[in-house]
């Protein structure tokens, strides 16, 4: 695990942030829910536990949304551009970070590809990173 303290923002530079926890893992996840939530084949997301996130900008920008059928999924963005910003879920003390939202490399690199089997058949190869169905053993 590598502590860290990152900086990052949205594309129009309202929101702007400051997480810090355990930078613990790395994945690309090819997910239906985040495929959708991104528009792309996979959202990469660093997840940082136990985490916090502080606002340094544009706060009251956020938006927020949760898929109704979903326990813990949903999205966190910027109301004004609409780029995807980091999300706190207080049930598992971590932070879910959208890692193109960062202002410089995370880190650790990515560890994997999870939800693998619901990739998209036009999606990227999976390179050199193991892939899961779902998620990894010990998550």
């Amino acid at each position: 695990m590598s502590q860290a303290t990152l900086s990052g923002g949205c594309l129009c530079g309202m929101v702007k942030y400051e997480v810090s926890g355990d930078a613990n893992r790395f994945y690309h996840c090819h997910c239906h829910r985040c495929r959708k939530a991104t528009g792309t084949g996979h959202a990469t997301n660093l997840i940082l536990q136990p985490g916090r996130v502080t606002w340094v900008e544009g706060e009251a920008l956020l938006g927020r949304y949760k898929v109704p059928e979903a326990e813990r999924f949903f999205t966190c963005f910027c109301s004004n551009c609409g780029s995807p910003l980091p999300r706190v879920v207080p049930e598992l003390e971590l932070v879910v970070v959208p890692a193109g939202s960062l202002d410089s490399a995370p880190p650790v690199a990515p560890q994997a590809r999870i939800f693998w089997d619901s990739r998209a058949d036009w999606s990227c190869a999976a390179g050199d990173l193991p892939v899961f169905a779902e998620y990894p053993p010990g998550r």
